[in-house]
């Protein structure tokens, strides 16, 4: 019996084969813009909005430019993980204790997942942060005795990550490298404002998380 040296399957008798074990392929949806991973989706439809996906192979990135792009987005990812983890260890509710743990663990696996996609080794998250900071940068008052605001400041955290990538893809050249990789990182910012109000909502009454 002949096995095939990649995947190590049995081959029926001597036709020429193809073998794709373990093969996963990078695509970006022509509509929203985001990132996906795998060999293949139903229908060549984005998972996230059924738009149309197109094979993305645009090698390594080592423009200045792009790879500014990239950093802005771990320096964004940091903050966001360092302000989950900090959240979920100073708040009284357990609830929150537990959903804003599951955002940190998200941020941590957002973080491998650009390290992954953009060759970029992955920065170590602060210990000493300060909810304070993140609610500065969201322009949101800091109200200790307010769980929600927490909420708040994390969802406006996430809005102004959209803004900056949405505006820094505007103002990069039509076609480049960089405004390719902002308009994406708009996306994956916008898809956790999505989650973070529709959490946000389901706290509100009083119902379960759906992390």
């Amino acid at each position: 019996m002949n096995i095939c040296p990649r995947c190590h399957r049995p081959l029926e008798g001597d036709e020429s084969y193809i073998c794709c074990a373990g093969m996963e392929l990078r695509w970006r949806c022509t509509e929203c813009h985001k990132v996906a991973e795998g060999f293949a989706f139903p229908y060549g439809l984005c998972p996230y909005c059924k738009g149309k996906l197109e094979l993305l192979d645009r090698g390594a990135i080592q423009d200045d430019r792009a790879l500014e792009a990239v950093r802005k987005a771990f320096e964004i990812e940091l903050g966001g993980h360092a302000f989950y983890q900090r959240a979920a260890r100073d708040s009284k509710d357990p609830v929150l204790q537990d959903l804003f743990g599951r955002f940190a663990e998200m941020e941590q696996e957002h973080m491998e997942t650009l390290s992954r996609r953009y060759h970029a080794d992955l920065p170590a998250p602060s210990a000493d942060f300060q909810l304070d900071r993140a609610a500065i940068f969201a322009g949101v008052d800091r109200r200790p005795e307010d769980p929600a605001n927490l909420f708040r400041i994390a969802i406006a955290f996430e809005e102004r990550a959209v803004e900056f990538f949405s505006r820094e893809g505007e103002r990069a050249p039509e076609g480049s490298v960089e405004r390719e990789l902002y308009r994406e990182l708009a996306a994956e910012e916008r898809e956790h404002v999505a989650l973070l109000t529709t959490e946000f909502r389901r706290w509100e009454a009083g119902k379960a998380g759906i992390l």
